[in-house]
């Protein structure tokens, strides 16, 4: 292993070398003069570029010791109190629901039959790509001529935070709506007429956000017969009152 030490002088005309490896002998060179430049092996090619460093340690500077403490260490050290560098900016983000609830109980059997004539009441659960992310259970019938369709959707986010960002997005994409009063943290419902090939269907979307949790109802109607669609009270207020029993679930199995 080589273990050279070099040493620069400022106002001085020539370069030693302390301690060298055993690689022959090496003159000093008079002021003025130029030799040709031999090639260093690596090891001593990697201490001469180094040799600042050698410089500073020879001036009384402690390399290993980190960089001079500032006021603020100074202030933390003086009241007994440090931070850890690693440790959080922020608080941990609040999450009361670790996974989406089973969707298909969270609507009452009454509820179910007011809203879904002639519909099963155990409903019937659309398969998800991540269970625990978004849940959503549907009931749907045609009695007579009228139809109905109810889903129910459970989504989890990672914070009250991202919830609350993702209910505010998705309100503002159905503009017309107002909100709804005691539902959850945040609610909002909104109703829509569309018609398709003389057929009218009025659907009502209420979204309501708890905790980290978001609720979604969509109730829809139809009739067959008149070509006209339920009014627009009945629609919302049946989405509300699923909406209710939904929230209602939600917050009794936290």
């Amino acid at each position: 292993m080589y273990g050279a030490s070099w040493h620069y002088r400022p106002t001085g005309t020539r370069v030693t070398l302390a301690s060298r490896p055993q690689c022959g002998p090496l003159r000093t060179l008079p002021h003025g003069k130029s030799a040709p430049v031999r090639s260093l092996p690596l090891p001593l090619a990697l201490t001469a570029r180094l040799s600042p460093v050698v410089v500073l340690a020879a001036a009384g500077w402690s390399l290993s010791s980190g960089p001079a403490p500032s006021s603020d260490d100074e202030a933390a050290s003086k009241d007994g109190t440090t931070q850890s560098a690693s440790a959080p900016a922020t608080a941990a983000a609040s999450k009361a629901y670790a996974a989406a609830p089973a969707p298909c109980g969270s609507v009452t059997a009454k509820t179910v039959k007011s809203l879904v004539p002639g519909a099963k009441t155990a409903g019937k659960e659309i398969p998800s790509t991540d269970t625990e992310l978004r849940r959503t259970c549907s009931w749907n019938a045609l009695k007579g001529y009228d139809y109905r369709w109810l889903d129910v959707s459970f989504e989890i986010e990672d914070s009250e935070e991202e919830a609350a960002a993702t209910y505010k997005k998705r309100i503002g994409e159905k503009s017309g709506g107002g909100d709804v009063p005691g539902l959850g943290d945040a609610g909002y419902s909104v109703v829509n007429l569309t018609t398709e090939d003389k057929q009218q269907t009025r659907e009502g979307v209420v979204i309501a956000q708890v905790s980290n949790a978001l609720v979604v109802i969509t109730y829809n109607g139809s009739d067959f017969e008149s070509k006209k669609a339920p009014s627009t009270e009945v629609i919302n207020k049946g989405a509300i009152k699923a909406a209710k029993d939904a929230v209602a679930a939600l917050e009794g199995g936290r």
